[in-house]
């Protein structure tokens, strides 16, 4: 028996359930996991709420690193003992133990501790494809990156300053300025003091910014717009505020004829080939020393719901980690 939590029903962190699970041995193509740690992500808010609709009762969660304990028929890429991690579908990495399809994993670098890996593979693997593909930052491109003391904006500032970018980043309240200034940002802007696309505007001689990457949603949508240059690309990944109403394609016609995009982890790492590509790109920078995990804040797994409830009120900063 193993201990995990479980959703029976949607709703605020009270719904969240610890359960004692039989985890069933590997199949073929599959391996068992000792998780040392699992990472909490907004998206396992969304499930929770009911925003992203699951068949209910679920697992929660889609990030973690451990140590396999077993391994299925057929699996030649791992072995008893390897350090794994894995930022990917089907849900369940909230347990102490888990089987899963081996191809989702990722060996581990030795150099890249357990509770890194789980506050930063997936968020890392964002900032991978929203600065090397959905949009291509080059050097001297001026960029705002919400959420910038987040964990995907922490990551992602600090890379796209390596990539030469002007960065320019927001945070939520004027105690997380220095952090965002630490981890990459040029200039930070706090929510909610003066215009943010007038400000944006002031630090690019008039012209704003190339690409935003807006994981915030409803509340921040159209200052982020408004903050873009001619031809520049809005990218909204996230929805912390709440999920971004429709909107018409005249918007986009009108400030200047701009590109809009919703991109999602899971559709750049569909092919294995490509998940492990991103990974060593990944993998590449954090050994280099240009970018580095920030695991904020770390909770026991039972208390998932608490961790959920600081994230969700911004309470926290860089990466969160449960600890089975």
């Amino acid at each position: 028996m193993a201990g995990t939590i479980r959703l029976h029903a949607t709703g605020g962190p009270e719904v969240l359930q610890w359960e004692e699970v039989d985890v069933p041995p590997p199949g073929p193509g599959e391996v068992t996991l000792k998780q040392e740690a699992v990472g909490l992500n907004f998206i396992d808010i969304y499930v929770r709420t009911g925003l992203y609709p699951t068949p209910l009762p679920t697992g929660l969660g889609q990030e973690g690193a451990g140590i396999i304990t077993a391994v299925g028929a057929g699996v030649s890429e791992f072995a008893v003992g390897d350090r794994v991690a894995y930022a990917s579908s089907p849900l369940g990495a909230y347990a102490e133990v888990r089987t899963l399809a081996a191809d989702l994993l990722l060996k581990l670098p030795d150099a890249i501790p357990f509770q890194v890996a789980a506050a930063g593979l997936m968020r890392g693997l964002t900032a991978q494809y929203l600065l090397r593909q959905t949009y291509q930052v080059q050097a001297g491109d001026p960029v705002l990156i919400h959420a910038a003391a987040g964990g995907v904006g922490m990551i992602a500032a600090q890379w796209a300053k390596a990539l030469g970018a002007l960065v320019i980043g927001t945070v939520g309240s004027r105690s997380k300025v220095d952090l965002a200034k630490r981890y990459g940002c040029d200039h930070v802007l706090v929510l909610g003091e003066g215009k943010l696309p007038e400000q944006v505007k002031a630090l690019t001689d008039g012209e704003g910014v190339a690409v935003v990457y807006d994981a915030i949603g409803k509340d921040t949508f159209f200052d982020s717009l408004d903050s873009l240059r001619p031809l520049g690309m809005m990218v909204t990944y996230g929805n912390a505020s709440g999920p971004v109403p429709p909107i018409s394609p005249l918007e986009l016609s009108k400030r200047g004829s701009l590109f809009l995009t919703r991109p999602t982890l899971f559709t750049y790492t569909r092919k294995r080939e490509a998940l492990l590509a991103m990974a060593a790109d990944l993998f590449a920078v954090i050994a280099s020393g240009k970018v580095k995990i920030e695991v904020g804040q770390s909770y026991p797994l039972r208390e998932a719901g608490r961790a959920q409830l600081d994230l969700a009120e911004r309470r926290t900063t860089g990466g969160t980690v449960l600890l089975p």
